[in-house]
């Protein structure tokens, strides 16, 4: 079994999650930041939630990156384009936890991507 080495400064994003909390190490091992981004619920997101990193512009939010999570069904997120967003990420990888996202297009566009409930 190859050994698991602690990774810090990993950064994730989360369009359209608005109710997490920010990743300060977990069981794994890994240390990171978490931004967060979603065309309507900002305002209230950063009354609840003043400790996370939010961010407007989805472009922006993907910047250095290491994991996109795709968990919102906005139309403006599910049809950007998978090409503009890789050149923005340390690494391309993205869930998608909505289904929303064509699979393939991300692929050809050079990420990694997991979908729930789907190959």
């Amino acid at each position: 079994m190859p050994s698991r080495r602690p990774r810090s400064g990993a950064r994730a994003r989360w369009p359209g999650r608005q109710c997490s909390r920010r990743v300060r190490s977990s069981p794994a091992g890994v240390a990171g930041r978490a931004s967060v981004t979603d065309p309507q619920a900002l305002d209230n997101a950063r009354k609840t939630h003043p400790e996370l990193d939010y961010v407007e512009d989805l472009i922006a939010a993907v910047q250095d990156a290491d994991l996109l999570l795709h968990l919102t069904e906005w139309p403006q997120y599910s049809h950007v384009d998978p090409h503009r967003l890789a050149a923005r990420t340390a690494t391309p990888r993205v869930i998608d936890g909505r289904g929303t996202l064509n699979t393939d297009t991300w692929r050809d566009a050079g990420w990694t991507v997991r979908a729930l409930g789907r190959p």
